[in-house]
């Protein structure tokens, strides 16, 4: 009797506005606030990741006389469009960003395709020596990329890929981190119960991957490929070697004939530093909420 008693009076309190349950599910939907130290923290942390794009848009608009000096100047100068014509004219930065986007847009898609795949494939499927070649993927993350350079380069000189495309895009059409990022994102994301059920109505292991892995591995592809693609563009010591200014060179390749002279010009280097960030900070704009959204999903759902 008292235990019924007990359970009345529990969903009494569950129905009351004022009792603990009514309580905690309005607590539950309350939107946490930060204090004046947690803005005040963040507003230094936004502040000190801003300053050198900041101070590159500085340099990039005085001369490098100005730029000699002590104390060095801290607002905008009126040589910003000029050192921006003569550093786009002298590393022929048009056909560098053109190269550079096919670059890092082939090997972004390239590696989220690939490590989608193969994530699934480790993470959901059965086959032998499973654990074993999931180790060795792993393993090959601690192998530093200096040690392949002399073989890699070898190898495209055989194959006369030497300043050409191909030479920076297929050595890093896939990456270890790829595969085990996707692994470990489906692990969580994607119920095996939906892949049973899609091989019982009859799909293939190619539609399969279509219409159930793609879309539920889709916010850690977004972040994937942006990760990749950054890191793409900004790449610098295999580009260097497998091509030349001359030929089909990158934005980092062309970046490395600015300034040259007995003493460099670094106002004009500045500036041809800020014209390659500048396509990096419009995709984070575009895309920027989407890839916010992604991790978040991820964080959520893992």
């Amino acid at each position: 009797m008292s235990a019924v008693i007990s359970s009345g009076r529990a969903a009494e309190g569950a129905k009351s506005p004022d009792g603990g349950a009514g309580k905690g599910a309005k607590g539950a939907g309350r939107h946490l606030h930060g204090g004046k130290v947690t803005y005040a923290v963040l507003i230094l942390f936004t502040i000190g990741s801003l300053f050198p794009l900041v101070w590159t848009a500085i340099a990039a608009s005085r001369t490098n006389t100005r730029l000699a000096e002590t104390p060095p100047p801290f607002w905008f100068g009126g040589n910003l469009f000029k050192n921006l014509d003569t550093a786009w004219n002298d590393a022929n930065m048009g056909s560098a960003l053109l190269n550079t986007t096919v670059v890092a847009g082939t090997i972004a898609v390239g590696t989220v395709l690939f490590s989608t795949i193969a994530g699934f494939a480790f993470a959901k499927l059965r086959f032998r020596f499973k654990n074993l070649l999931m180790m060795l993927t792993i393993g090959t993350m601690m192998v530093p990329p200096q040690l392949s350079v002399v073989p890699l380069y070898m190898t495209i000189a055989k194959l006369e890929w030497t300043d050409q495309l191909q030479a920076v895009i297929l050595p890093t059409l896939v990456s270890a981190f790829g595969v085990f990022f996707m692994r470990q994102y489906l692990t969580q994301a994607l119920p095996t119960e939906l892949i049973e059920a899609a091989r019982v109505d009859g799909a293939s292991s190619l539609r399969i991957i279509w219409h159930v892995v793609f879309p539920a591995a889709r916010p850690a592809m977004a972040v994937l490929g942006m990760l990749t693609f950054v890191q793409a563009w900004n790449d610098f010591f295999w580009p260097i070697i497998a091509l030349t200014q001359n030929g089909s060179p990158t934005v980092q390749v062309a970046l490395t004939g600015l300034g040259r002279g007995y003493i460099p010009d670094q106002s004009v280097i500045m500036a041809g530093a800020l014209l390659g960030t500048l396509p990096l900070l419009i995709a984070f704009v575009l895309f920027g909420k989407q890839i916010v959204g992604g991790i978040m999903q991820g964080a959520v759902k893992g």
